[in-house]
């Protein structure tokens, strides 16, 4: 194993905690290589004027390897 690096993104969907999830993952993985964790630092979600979710929001730390 070589030497990791940590960045942390933010990331939403309009379905689910694990769909927003994902897409920060596929879009950070657009840029970046060798990615090796994400960890789901904190969750949050927007709620509209009759109590229902609107979107749910992701902070996430992901690990990748670089060479």
């Amino acid at each position: 194993m070589g030497v990791m690096k940590v960045i942390e993104i933010l990331s939403s969907s309009d379905v689910s905690w694990e769909e927003a999830t994902r897409k920060g993952v596929a879009e950070a993985a657009k840029t970046l290589k060798h990615i090796r964790s994400a960890y789901v630092q904190e969750q949050s979600a927007m709620v509209n004027e009759d109590g229902k979710v609107t979107e749910y929001r992701v902070n996430l730390k992901l690990s990748f390897e670089i060479k």
